[in-house]
């Protein structure tokens, strides 16, 4: 379900995130990870800086209910950007439109269509098309417990990404944030009609830090427990390219079974 917020000055965003089919197939991090003998993780860590200019694209979710494509595209960007000698890529709102109509059904020019989808969907289609198709393929995607704060700073460190879905509270977005530096904490009861997806960038003492609508923000330990979780009718997951888990190997070459992981992924 799409909705269109507005604040005082008269911006717009969007809310579109659908909660993915149920009984979905599910690898879950915590089946490869060793935290006793995984590499002590930095105390704080950001992927950001390199991607900013990616991270700060809108990717139209100011017009459409596109945030899981946002999310999507974002992601790749950060990934791009922390290349070896990467600059960050970026994507025109042609290429937006194509993956929201190939993953949510959305026709431009018709509102009707545009409902919005779900990110599980849209990571196999990353998966099998790649974003946009026929480029950034994933080798797949694993499910990461937001009740674990432990697990979840692992998995952004050693992947360099957490895709958030969840249903935001209403204090979060009346009024939504109008400038990065805000602060998302505990604030109610999650709200199905607030379906929002983002991406987790960075990490620090007790918080992830996030980015949507261009700009970043901080989510608190105790919200991602509440809102990230099934519980609270969320999802927490990290994508994987080959490439990022060549990289991720390389931080921790001993702690997490990579050889168990790819079996797996190719499996599904």
């Amino acid at each position: 379900m799409v909705k269109q917020i507005s604040n005082a000055a008269g911006q717009t965003v969007c809310l579109g995130r659908n909660r993915p089919p149920v009984g979905t197939k599910k690898l879950h991090f915590r089946d490869y990870v060793n935290l006793s003998t995984l590499p002590t993780p930095p105390s704080s860590h950001s992927y950001a800086p390199k991607a900013y200019s990616a991270l700060a694209e809108m990717y139209m979710n100011d017009k459409l209910g596109d945030c899981v494509i946002a999310e999507m595209l974002h992601s790749v960007g950060v990934f791009t950007g922390n290349a070896n000698g990467g600059t960050p890529a970026k994507f025109t709102n042609s290429q937006v439109e194509s993956l929201y109509s190939a993953i949510g059904g959305y026709v431009p020019g018709d509102p009707s269509t545009d409902n919005g989808c779900d990110e599980v969907t849209a990571m196999d289609y990353w998966k099998s098309k790649g974003a946009p198709s026929g480029q950034n393929q994933i080798a797949g995607w694993i499910s990461v417990s937001g009740s674990h704060p432990e697990r979840y700073t692992a998995a952004l460190w050693l992947f360099e990404n957490l895709m958030f879905g969840v249903e935001l509270p209403d204090a979060w977005i009346s009024p939504f944030p109008s400038a990065s530096g805000f602060h998302w904490d505990v604030a109610g009861s999650p709200d199905p009609n607030n379906g929002h997806s983002f991406l987790g960038v960075a990490y620090d003492k007790n918080e992830v830090w996030i980015n949507t609508w261009g700009m970043f923000g901080s989510l608190s330990e105790a919200a991602i427990a509440k809102y990230a979780t099934t519980s609270g009718s969320g999802e927490l997951y990290t994508v994987l390219s080959e490439e990022i888990i060549v990289r991720a190997s390389a931080k921790a070459p001993s702690g997490f079974n990579f050889e168990q992981l790819l079996a797996d992924l190719a499996a599904l």
